[in-house]
């Protein structure tokens, strides 16, 4: 081997392992000082594009716990109005009790009863229109409903403010013991049930001693159940009936999203089953058109789309429950059965409310796992092991305190051609 000076193969040499070493000192110190083993996408292109997804995925978690802790809150605002509700029905209920005691109440002191009934009926009004979550009514029948259909409206044979009559029911659609409509379009799907075409829905037909709570309680149940059997949740689309004082009641269909109603006839709702009532209780069989000011009731507790759970409320006053038409000096024994079923209802309503907190307290949980979970996962992929590292920025320390010391005695070498020029 001679002795060459235009090229220093032994220090270019070290030279080039000295630099290797360098880099990977620098990428172990910034690996080591930030906490990330993936600190660009030249570390690791495939596990950023996984981990970025895993951060995505957490971070829509994260705000859906809080999102579902406000559904926690919103039941809990509207089942503790709904406790007063309660209250309130109880109260009235007692009042018709007494009443009824003919042998020992006249006709003024049923009155005087009247009154107190009077100013209840108000509370109900005012704890309806009233209630609220921020800016969103919960019990004035908006929330859960952004989409309605066309009221139709029944008055009894007697109209007039001094004779009150028994609230019309809605007779059969059609002959038979039941009656069938169809939804031909829920959340703006036009083909809504499991095979790929319309849900029908099986009411049963109201009888002579239903009130219109009664048989309003009887269509939400045969849409939830058929709602549910097609995939829903069962309360996109819902039904009421609210009394007037006189006895007149309101039909609407209202729902979350866009529906549409058929029965193969130009009325979903014909007749009444009241003598004297007229006849033609006819709902517009149309596209249900948005209303203004309603909430969709839905919350998302998913980090994706269409992660949701509904909330429907239905609207608590004086009409829905059947209150404002009762009578303590002509009725005070239907007054009795008429509360019954009211505080049936609001008990109905209470109970879906405290099923859906549970069901929110659970979704809490199930949230917060999945975040422990993929937190754990997006580390595993992106987060430096402090000591595997450490031992590779050892190895390269000393890596470049030999290789700096060995590029200086290849440097040296080339110092031995000046003794052969002595």
């Amino acid at each position: 081997m001679g002795l060459r000076i235009n090229q220093n193969i032994a220090a270019q040499n070290a030279y080039r392992n000295l630099s290797v070493t360098d880099s990977q000192m620098s990428k172990s110190l910034e690996k080591l000082s930030s906490g990330f083993r993936i600190n660009r996408a030249a570390d690791d292109a495939a596990g950023l594009s996984i981990s970025e997804g895993l951060r995505a995925q957490v971070g829509g978690l994260k705000v859906a716990v809080r999102n579902t802790q406000d559904g926690v809150s919103v039941a809990q605002t509207a089942e503790g109005s709904l406790n007063e509700v309660t209250s309130i029905l109880q109260r009235m209920r007692d009042l018709s009790v007494q009443a009824s005691n003919a042998g020992a109440n006249d006709d003024d002191a049923k009155a005087a009863a009247g009154k107190e009934m009077d100013q209840l009926n108000a509370e109900l009004d005012r704890i309806g229109s009233t209630t609220a979550f921020g800016k969103s009514k919960l019990l004035d029948g908006s929330f859960g409903k952004t989409y309605t259909m066309a009221s139709s409206t029944v008055q009894s044979s007697a109209t007039n403010a001094t004779t009150k009559a028994t609230p019309p029911l809605p007779s059969n659609a059609s002959t038979g013991a039941t009656w069938d409509f169809t939804l031909t379009e829920v959340n703006g799907d036009t083909t809504p049930s499991t095979t790929g075409g319309a849900i029908t829905v099986t009411v049963p037909k109201p009888g002579a001693s239903d009130s219109p709570a009664d048989f309003a309680k009887s269509v939400n149940d045969a849409l939830h159940t058929a709602l549910r059997d097609n995939g829903y949740q069962g309360t996109e689309v819902t039904f009421s009936a609210t009394t007037d004082k006189y006895g007149g009641t309101t039909y609407q269909f209202g729902g979350s999203g866009e529906f549409n109603i058929a029965d193969g006839s130009a009325a979903v709702l014909t007749g009444a089953n009241t003598a004297g009532a007229p006849a033609g209780l006819n709902m517009t069989l149309a596209v249900a058109t948005a209303t203004t000011g309603g909430n969709t009731g839905k919350f998302q507790v998913g980090a994706n789309a269409n992660e949701n759970i509904n909330i429907a409320i239905g609207a608590v006053n004086s009409g829905t429950l059947g209150t404002k038409m009762i009578d303590l000096v002509n009725d005070p024994d239907t007054a009795i059965t008429t509360l019954d079923t009211a505080l049936k209802t609001v008990s109905d309503q209470r109970a879906t409310l405290g099923a859906v907190q549970n069901r929110f307290e659970h979704t809490i949980n199930n949230l917060n796992v999945a975040v422990e979970n993929l937190s754990a996962s997006e580390s595993r992929i992106r987060d430096t092991d402090m000591a595997q590292e450490m031992v590779s920025y050892t190895r390269s320390q000393i890596l470049t305190q030999a290789g700096t010391s060995m590029l200086s005695q290849a440097n040296q070498s080339a110092q031995n051609v000046l003794s052969l020029l002595r």
